[in-house]
């Protein structure tokens, strides 16, 4: 059976992109990899932070729609993103967030690995699991390289019934049971190691609202584009409503919603971040895809004025 590679990114929504660059960058240490806009509305950015070099795994993106209204978290929606970092991180990351005024919940174990969890300046949820991690983070950012975040480790989805996303995980994408808790339940594939695991909240059927401060959608990984037809046509033949294949300029995506109604993507390893920029020089200026260029001095007038250096360190 194949099975999903795991977690590709996270896409959530911000309001403030100087706030929220500052925060991920400045605070996480998270290197800004992409600077462009949403294919989908020019007007607003679109930000991607990863490691040194953006490798899948590792990237957490934010629409940043000023002004918007916040969102409400409920079922049918990710509750939380998680990231690794060192099993010796956390008291680093205690002093940090404790430095600049950021409540957090003290680290506690789940499913065996202790987590600390806070939100950001937009209240999303975000957690960092102490999870033994052979990636390296962004080694030459703001925070210590035995401190940095290495990349994501899973996320937490919210779901007033769990068995329909259960069988979509473990019947069609290849993810297996491998831990319960009570109403909490992880599935994950490949080796289950960073990156691969998702966890299953079923709770009060109070519906959440997409909006700042909350995930968009979840993209799982695929290596290559003739993959991703594949699943295109078991996900098709299943019934599951599927759009076409959507050319993001730094992997391809098809999207589809889960049972309990949080919005899947499965994206494509390749291209990569490096297509438009050298490797050194990565989300150091705005890149638009070919067919935007065109508009290039209209979108820029429209957009948000951003400073790209600096921030909190």
């Amino acid at each position: 059976m194949r099975s999903i590679a795991g977690l590709h990114h996270v896409t959530a929504i911000a309001s403030d992109p100087q706030v929220n660059l500052d925060f991920y960058r400045g605070v996480l240490g998270l290197r800004l990899v992409k600077l462009t806009v949403n294919f989908d509305d020019p007007t607003s950015y679109h930000l991607y932070y990863g490691d040194g070099l953006g490798h899948p795994g590792t990237i957490l993106t934010f629409f940043a729609w000023s002004g918007a209204a916040r969102g409400r978290i409920g079922t049918g929606q990710t509750q939380t993103t998680a990231f690794t970092v060192a099993p010796d991180a956390l008291p680093f990351w205690r002093e940090r967030l404790t430095a600049r005024g950021i409540a957090f919940e003290e680290p506690a174990p789940r499913f065996a690995e202790p987590v600390l969890r806070f939100t950001d300046p937009d209240g999303l949820s975000i957690e960092l699991v102490a999870q033994a991690d052979a990636r390296a983070g962004w080694v030459d950012g703001p925070v210590p390289a035995a401190a940095a975040i290495r990349g994501l480790h899973g996320v937490t989805l919210r779901e007033a019934a769990g068995a329909p996303t259960a069988r979509l995980l473990t019947a069609t994408l290849g993810f297996r049971q491998v831990a319960a808790d009570g109403a909490l339940t992880r599935y994950a594939t490949g080796d289950g190691g960073p990156g691969s695991v998702i966890d299953v909240l079923t709770s009060d059927p109070a519906r959440g609202a997409v909006a700042v401060g909350t995930v968009h959608h979840i993209a799982w990984r695929t290596p290559s584009d003739a993959e991703q037809g594949e699943w295109l046509a078991q996900l098709t033949s299943e019934g599951h409503p599927v759009s076409p294949i959507m050319d993001r300029q730094y992997f391809h995506s098809i999207y589809f919603r889960e049972p309990g109604g949080v919005l899947f993507e499965i994206a494509t390893d390749s291209p990569g971040f490096a297509t438009d920029e050298t490797p050194e020089h990565l989300g150091e200026h705005l890149k638009l895809p070919p067919w935007l260029e065109v508009a290039r001095g209209d979108i820029e007038a429209d957009l948000p004025k951003i400073v790209l250096t600096g921030g909190a360190a």
